[in-house]
């Protein structure tokens, strides 16, 4: 067999909210692979804001990593694998260098060819991602107190304590986020129903985390 053919990658794609947006990274990606004559091991893609350093398919995604199940992750640009800031996503790289696995920008080659000037090019991209992450975050902000004003009320309903038993049950018995967004559905005053939004299933896995590590302490 060809070696480049034994050469098997992972593809993460992220996106904040529009699915279309992600098939498009992925349908460039897989060309890549194919190009390159690599096999695809697994696609990752997870549609959540890049701020959020625990991501349903960003975990597998490394776990998959410390289990050796690929060589190379190939993601569309530093931004779309990370916004949480220089140090987390260069702390996250190194994660992969360390277990020996490469990593490519599609739209950055240069990331990969830099050598030792790679981290301090990283740097500067990160950090720019970040910035713009919060200036994009005021405007959000800004916007969102500008229709308050005029009385607008924002957001989905909270959560009952029921909801978030249930989400905690099946977090508890292992199911995917994504299965839990698909199961798990709740009420507003006026009776419309929402499905949970992978958001609030990071939050409440958080809360429970620390639950249960308090119990055990």
């Amino acid at each position: 067999m060809n070696e480049r053919m034994r050469t098997k990658v992972a593809i993460y794609v992220r996106v904040s909210t529009s699915k279309q947006e992600l098939d498009n990274q992925l349908l460039q990606l897989r060309e890549y692979c194919k190009k390159s004559h690599w096999t695809i091991f697994k696609e990752y893609p997870d549609i959540i804001t890049g701020k959020e350093e625990s991501r349903p398919w960003w975990d597998l995604l490394f776990e998959d990593a410390h289990r050796k199940k690929f060589d190379i992750v190939i993601f569309w640009d530093l931004s779309r694998f990370s916004r949480s800031g220089t140090l987390y996503t260069l702390q996250k790289l190194k994660e992969l260098e360390n277990l020996d696995i490469g990593y490519i920008s599609y739209c950055e080659p240069y990331l990969n060819t830099v050598g030792q000037f790679k981290d301090v090019v990283i740097s500067i991209l990160s950090t720019i991602a970040k910035i713009e992450r919060e200036q994009k975050s005021l405007r959000t902000k800004a916007g969102l107190n500008r229709v308050k004003k005029k009385g607008v009320i924002l957001g989905r309903p909270s959560l009952s304590r029921e909801t978030i038993s249930t989400v905690e049950k099946l977090l508890r018995e292992g199911a995917s986020y994504h299965n839990i967004r698909q199961h798990v559905v709740y009420r507003n005053k006026k009776g419309k129903l929402f499905h949970i939004s992978i958001g609030k299933i990071s939050a409440i896995k958080k809360n429970l985390s620390k639950k249960e590590g308090e119990i055990s302490a």
